[in-house]
């Protein structure tokens, strides 16, 4: 009876046959999630189309393509959480999209735009963007000590974007000439390039959810606040940025007197480690 032992009853013939060797040999494939992953493209195409639009010298398409990039990149993430879909191929591709629409587009835009008369002071502003966008996205890549999650530190790159092209549209809206204001858009550049990389809190608006109820007010102060951006989106919008972009150095001067912590994320001092991280 013992040597004759039916398949059914002895696991172990699986095991040892062709098999269980065969499955143990290839794991199960590994998707990607469509949905999340759809909004990122997304936002990757809005920085995209905006490059083209400023090569063809149509600088208001170019200034809404990445305001269009910034509301698709704030989506994808809260989707991916709302639908359980979070994944590391997600927030890499979500960092890659970022550095395109919100680092390497602004940088050449305003370039083109402005800086291009300033020659090498021009190339200079545009880069100093464009690295410091590339080493915000870093930081916050590794960094994942996070003291005080309702602040960023340092300014978020879409937030960095939108100043600078905010100016650029209102520019061009009011027909000023990119050539008359091309120190502005030098300053502003370094500005918004040189506080991504700084610890200066930015308030993150995370505490903030949809599900919570809220006062009728609240609703009446949001409707206010479409109604006011839609009478004149290029103002609006840029004047609501530059309030977001000093926001944070009234809130670093605010903790530093009141005695509380200003750096809120665990700076690492050593690489972190990289085994398996581009596989």
């Amino acid at each position: 009876m013992d040597h004759h032992k039916s398949h059914d009853s002895d696991p172990s013939a699986f095991v040892d046959g062709g098999m269980g060797e065969h499955s143990r040999r290839k794991p199960p494939m590994k998707g990607i999630y469509v949905l999340p992953n759809l909004f990122t493209l997304a936002a990757l195409f809005g920085g995209f189309y905006s490059i083209v639009m400023a090569m063809n010298g149509v600088f208001d398409k170019a200034a809404i393509g990445i305001f269009c990039a910034m509301v698709l990149d704030s989506l994808d993430g809260r989707v991916a959480r709302m639908t359980n879909t979070q994944s590391a191929f997600g927030e890499q591709m979500d960092s890659l999209a970022d550095m395109v629409s919100f680092g390497a587009a602004p940088a050449l835009i305003s370039y083109e735009w402005a800086l291009k008369g300033l020659g090498r002071w021009g190339w200079f502003a545009a880069f100093v963007y464009c690295a410091c966008a590339a080493l915000r996205l870093a930081r916050f890549n590794v960094n994942t000590s996070v003291v005080d999650k309702r602040y960023f530190q340092g300014l978020p790159s879409p937030a960095a974007a939108a100043l600078v092209m905010g100016f650029i549209w209102w520019a061009v809206e009011t027909e000023y000439p990119g050539a008359s204001l091309s120190w502005w858009v030098f300053g502003l550049s370094l500005y918004a390039g040189l506080t991504m990389v700084t610890n200066v809190p930015f308030y993150s608006f995370k505490d903030f959810q949809m599900r919570k109820s809220v006062p009728f007010t609240g609703i009446v102060l949001i409707a206010l606040i479409i109604a006011v951006i839609n009478i004149n989106p290029p103002t609006a919008l840029f004047a609501l940025f530059i309030c977001y972009g000093a926001s944070g150095y009234g809130v670093y001067i605010w903790r530093k007197y009141k005695g509380e912590q200003t750096s809120l994320i665990s700076l690492s001092t050593e690489e972190p480690d990289e085994e398996g991280l581009h596989q």
